[in-house]
């Protein structure tokens, strides 16, 4: 039997009471060329009674507050992004699929059917629903479980604040009357840069086909080695230090970079803690980007513990780096440097909410960004295992194909035997 998914309904989902008009203005970090596009992700429940319908009605709720997300982006008089407060809604769909989670490894990567099955995408000449902020699509499984597919455009929001709207949706749909955090739009209050930096939007430097991997890491297997690396450095050190030190120098070694190039690390961290005039409730982008930088010959020779120590002290440099950002004293913007193959982006997706999302039917077992086959920037995204499982995973997209099995190697080097891969 073929495994297939019947989409039965699209609909625009509006907010269930009137909501303010006009115009609303984007941040500087919402209307960056880097976040002009939609972020793709996967939700997985085990359980769900008519989660469709109970999700339906509690998102046109939330959308009272959330007033902005059902409206539309376009250009002001000055040619800036804002967004118009339209209320055309929010492009919903309700499927069907005629088996069960456990038939498709509870959408474990890499996956068994093709995405486009489980996310959103209107109907042919549907214009509204087509440049809709935000698009779901409910999935209901044969077993009684479901799986949201969620696309959302990152020029209104980063992950903490996606996360905060799921959460909302969530709270809503198993019955709470009011939300936990009260929304909160204020883009003015995130500064603008007092003179933009070179390479804003740089044309790519190359186009390498990027061999994707999900590598799994037991919690006992984190554990000893931030163990052995605690006591190298007589400090404290979280599982991202470790996870990031390790992938950038294997990555480093099967590059077959000229020894004198430099490699650059790119971290994208949230600000919300640096800027005290954001309130809670806040969901716009709210993140700055950390870059370090080490010649390749040193990278590869050097002891990881070390490599930790730098990844520590770039993330406490984050406010200097940020202020000095705002200031105009950055010569070259660190997005730009993202367009070279020899510059790698991680980001840490285990604590952004998106498992604490109970539609009242508990938990996700787990959740996960779609990433396309053809990016073509190197990237490596942390996140938590799925369900009953504990430990981490690694969505890495980072070396070309010819590299990945001396990347892999690395990386089983440092999982000393305790490592399983699938790309």
């Amino acid at each position: 039997m073929g495994y297939s998914v019947t989409k039965l309904l699209e609909s625009l989902i509006v907010p269930g009471q009137p909501t303010p008009s006009g115009r609303l203005s984007l941040s500087w970090i919402d209307r960056y060329p880097t976040h002009r596009g939609l972020v793709e992700t996967l939700h997985v429940f085990q359980h769900g009674h008519q989660p469709a319908l109970v999700i339906k009605r509690a998102l046109s709720r939330v959308l009272v507050p959330y007033y902005p997300l059902a409206g539309r982006l376009v250009k002001s008089e000055s040619d800036e992004l804002e967004v118009d407060c339209t209320a055309d809604g929010v492009l919903f769909i309700e499927a069907v699929a005629n088996f069960t989670l456990e038939d498709v490894s509870y959408l474990e990567l890499p996956l068994m059917i093709s995405k486009d099955e489980i996310l959103p995408s209107p109907l042919p000449k549907n214009e509204k629903a087509f440049h809709a902020l935000v698009m779901m699509q409910v999935t209901q499984f044969k077993c009684g479980g479901f799986v949201i597919g969620h696309r959302g455009n990152h020029a209104i929001w980063d992950g903490l604040g996606s996360a905060q709207f799921i959460k909302a949706i969530a709270d809503i749909a198993k019955g709470q009357e009011q939300l936990k955090i009260e929304p909160v739009w204020c883009r003015e209050l995130l500064p603008t840069p007092q003179s933009l930096p070179q390479g804003l939007s740089p044309p790519p430097k190359y186009t390498p086909d990027l061999s994707p991997a999900i590598i799994k890491f037991s919690p006992s297997h984190v554990n000893r080695m931030k163990h052995h690396i605690i006591n190298q450095l007589g400090r404290q050190c979280s599982t991202f230090d470790v996870l990031t030190a390790k992938i950038w120098q294997s990555r480093a070694r099967a590059m077959h970079a000229d020894p004198h190039v430099n490699l650059h690390l790119l971290l994208s961290m949230s600000i919300r803690h640096i800027l005290p005039q954001v309130p809670p409730g806040f969901y716009g982008n709210c993140i700055h980007l950390v870059t370090l930088t080490m010649q390749s010959s040193k990278l590869v020779n050097e002891p990881l513990h070390e490599l930790v120590k730098m990844i520590k002290d770039a993330k406490n440099r984050l406010p200097v780096d940020y202020f000095e950002w705002i200031k105009g004293n950055v010569k070259i913007d660190p997005s730009s440097m993202g367009s070279s193959y020899e510059s790698m982006v991680v980001t840490d997706w285990t604590r952004l909410g998106f498992l604490e999302a109970d539609f009242g039917w508990g938990n996700p077992s787990h959740f996960f960004p779609v990433v396309s086959d053809d990016q073509k920037f190197p990237s490596c995204l942390i996140l938590r295992a799925p369900a009953p499982e504990q430990g981490f995973r690694l969505m890495a997209q980072c070396v070309k194909k010819e590299d990945f099995g001396l990347f892999h190697d690395e990386m089983m080097d440092f999982k000393l035997g305790d490592a399983e891969t699938n790309h």
